[in-house]
């Protein structure tokens, strides 16, 4: 057991070297203004895992980041027209070649998996962490 899971939900833990306000030491990080703060009460007991590349089929771009960023150029590419205007994000993005890339801290809730339910419960943002695997 991690000294972060033996602590109270609602008590932060502390910088331990690896983790500093749910940012991981080792990913690139790159703020996205696509999140919120999680409901009261939740507990993050969820992973969710997505397959991504932007556009569909194409890896090694930054087309994902900047998606995530709301930086992202509508007309680069046709496909880019059918997701104009959306504004996600996720915890995490791990490219082919092992680039790890973080966009929202583990503390807050990421908007990556929408209208959603788990076990019962609806919402799966609100106690998930998401990972994006390009490809």
């Amino acid at each position: 057991m991690s000294t972060t899971e033996a602590l109270p939900h609602d008590t932060p833990p502390a910088d331990d070297g690896l983790w500093r306000a749910g940012w991981y030491r080792f990913a690139k990080a790159l703020p996205s203004p696509n999140f919120g703060p999680r409901p009261a009460g939740a507990q993050t007991d969820l992973i969710v895992l997505h397959s991504i590349s932007l556009p569909p089929g194409e890896y090694g771009g930054d087309a994902v980041q900047r998606l995530f960023t709301n930086q992202l150029d509508w007309d680069a590419h046709p496909y880019f027209q059918s997701i104009r205007g959306i504004e996600v994000s996720s915890h995490f993005y791990v490219r082919r070649n092992g680039d790890l890339w973080q966009f929202v801290s583990c503390d807050e809730r990421a908007w990556h998996a929408g209208v959603s339910s788990w076990r019962g419960r609806g919402n799966c943002n609100d106690d998930s962490i998401g990972i994006e695997l390009e490809g």
